[in-house]
């Protein structure tokens, strides 16, 4: 795995994320009550011994560069690094990135000085755990100029991807994007070719792309300098490369989600609290989802009542209820509080005794969620102030809403408290 270099593209303005997005890059938002969204391919990347990786970014990327910087450092013995590439402007490009491929194409110059076979190009908004090493095993046991990796996929989620066809080889012949009706019945494949049993492959007949590619690396340079206008790699350089190179399959048959929208973040969030088996688990030893250590106090339960949630470190919960939620780093909630269906992402630092009390007393919202507040089917970004009393429990059932100048938006019926918001006491949303 030392000939391999990961690029792992930051995405663009994270407009489907907003306003999660507003203050961050979509790879910094934070996931799971204590990790960020960037740590998954990250440490898909260690895990499977890849330890030359960039990041490209474009939009909001100081929080992304200071979680880099703090959580990935790796001895000066070994030639590892994970490193951030912001988008810049240089005499041969005055354009910001204008796509994936173009993204990649910007900084070739310093990508053809690397002494590495393969470049292996990864999604920073993906929740999944892979052992890349069997994906590049499969690339370089088939001579294959690219390799994709591919979902099995049903026909009733079938039309929302990118799907392609295969010849018996298991080479990609041809790509539709989303499509629908007779078009889509045509995409059909066998799929036992990929080592699906007969079963399996008649209830998924189709393969969908997950954004995932390995190329070689003179062929990646090759079609990047000769296609200067094609700036996208699943929608141009890759279906246009299929008649010319060896583009093959390589099928990952297990949990990978696109938390690309508010939705399904909210959803895969919510979804780790399940028992006994969540659909993806943080408890795997052997492939363990790194991040920055943070050497947090226990967190505190003072006559509290949790079912079916996740809590991190250093939390302070008071006489309150939790169900169903999962609450960040340094969350604190008072008395008399019930947090339902909820993503608290917590707090980026602790509110000192002596200034809640001063807040509090002079009419003010402490850090955290005052008392006898109700929250259900939200989410609640970082060093929020949620004063006491308040419902948010979106009560007129509001699918979309911009309220970004009272503190929160409402996306796909989901409240979504702004990042350093105020709500004052006794506020109903």
């Amino acid at each position: 795995m030392k000939k391999v270099l990961a690029i792992i593209l930051g995405g663009g303005v994270g407009t489907r994320l907003y306003p999660l997005t507003k203050l961050r890059a979509k790879p910094a938002v934070p996931l799971a009550g204590k990790y960020r969204l960037i740590d998954i391919p990250v440490s898909n990347c260690i895990n499977s011994e890849i330890l030359k990786i960039y990041v490209l970014t474009q939009f909001n990327s100081a929080s992304l560069n200071r979680h880099i910087a703090r959580t990935y450092q790796f001895s000066g013995f070994s030639e590892g690094f994970v490193e951030v590439l912001a988008a810049q402007q240089t005499q041969e490009n005055a354009n910001w990135f204008q796509g994936t491929a173009d993204a990649v194409r910007q900084y070739l110059s310093l990508l053809e000085q690397w002494d590495v076979d393969e470049f292996l190009i990864l999604s920073g908004d993906h929740l999944y755990r892979m052992d890349y090493q069997k994906f590049v095993e499969r690339h370089r046991e088939t001579n294959a100029d690219i390799t994709l990796s591919v979902l099995p996929m049903d026909e009733k989620r079938a039309s929302d991807f990118g799907l392609m066809k295969i010849d018996e080889s298991g080479r990609v012949v041809s790509f539709s994007e989303k499509p629908k009706g007779d078009p889509l019945k045509q995409m059909q494949v066998d799929t036992t070719k990929l080592g699906l049993t007969a079963q399996q492959a008649q209830e998924s007949p189709y393969i969908a792309s997950m954004g995932i590619y390995l190329f070689k690396k003179e062929v990646l340079i090759k079609l990047l300098k000769e296609s200067p206008n094609q700036t996208d790699f699943g929608k141009e350089i890759i279906p246009n490369s299929s008649k010319d190179h060896n583009v093959q399959a390589y099928l990952f048959d297990d949990y990978w989600e696109d938390i690309g929208t508010i939705e399904a973040f909210y959803d895969s969030n919510l979804a780790l609290t399940k028992q006994p088996k969540p659909p993806f688990s943080f408890y795997d030893e052997k492939a363990p989802i790194y991040t920055r250590p943070r050497f947090l106090p226990p967190t505190k339960l003072l006559n509290t009542h949790i079912t079916e949630s996740i809590i991190a470190e250093g939390c302070i919960l008071k006489e309150c209820r939790i169900d169903h939620s999962v609450l960040g780093v340094r969350s604190r909630i008072e008395a008399g509080c019930t947090i339902q269906d909820t993503l608290v992402m917590g707090a980026d630092f602790y509110e000192p005794d002596a200034e809640r009390h001063s807040s509090l007393d002079s009419g003010g919202v402490a850090l955290g969620i005052g008392a006898d507040t109700t929250i259900r089917r939200a989410i609640v970004d970082k060093n929020t102030r949620i004063g006491r009393n308040v419902q948010i429990i979106n009560k007129d059932r509001v699918e979309e809403a911009n309220r970004e100048n009272q503190g929160f938006y409402i996306r796909s019926g989901i409240v979504v408290v702004l990042k350093n918001a105020t709500i004052p006491d006794g506020t109903i949303i």
